[in-house]
């Protein structure tokens, strides 16, 4: 099972719904020090990272981050904490992220995962998983 590389992280996504693309999309523009690494959930990567901490990977609402610390076993985050944390890990201003740990975590879950059943109606779907840029490729698990 790939794991995150020490001070790394990676995030699954939903390699379909083209919000989760474009989440990705900023991701690779706004992580300077390529702290990321992606894996689509439809992918047997991203199924087997989904299911080995305990999510459903047929379940599209589900995001994942595993962040791998230098010398602790890995941190697990979903949902809206997921969110917190990836917009914090990319420094600078971001930090300021940690402010939507003030909202309790059942509303913020609740309005991810409202947002997360709603995306392919709002958003779209696109029929395969997108391949990434050249530059971006050995970024993507």
């Amino acid at each position: 099972m790939p794991q995150a590389e020490p001070g790394g992280a990676v995030i699954v996504f939903d390699g379909v719904c083209v919000l989760c693309n474009g989440w990705v999309g900023f991701l690779l523009r706004h992580d300077r020090r390529a702290r990321y690494r992606y894996a689509a959930m439809q992918s047997d990567t991203g199924r087997d990272l989904l299911a080995s901490h305990g999510l459903d990977p047929d379940d599209p609402a589900s995001f994942l981050l595993v962040e791998q610390d230098v010398g602790n076993s890995p941190r697990i985050s979903t949902d809206s904490d997921a969110i917190r944390r990836v917009l914090a890990g990319l420094g600078g201003g971001w930090c300021a992220a940690h402010v939507i740990a003030l909202v309790p975590r059942r509303v913020r879950d609740a309005a991810y995962r409202w947002l997360a059943r709603n995306r392919y109606r709002w958003f779209g779907r696109n029929e395969a998983c997108s391949v990434p840029a050249p530059e971006h490729r050995q970024r993507f698990l």
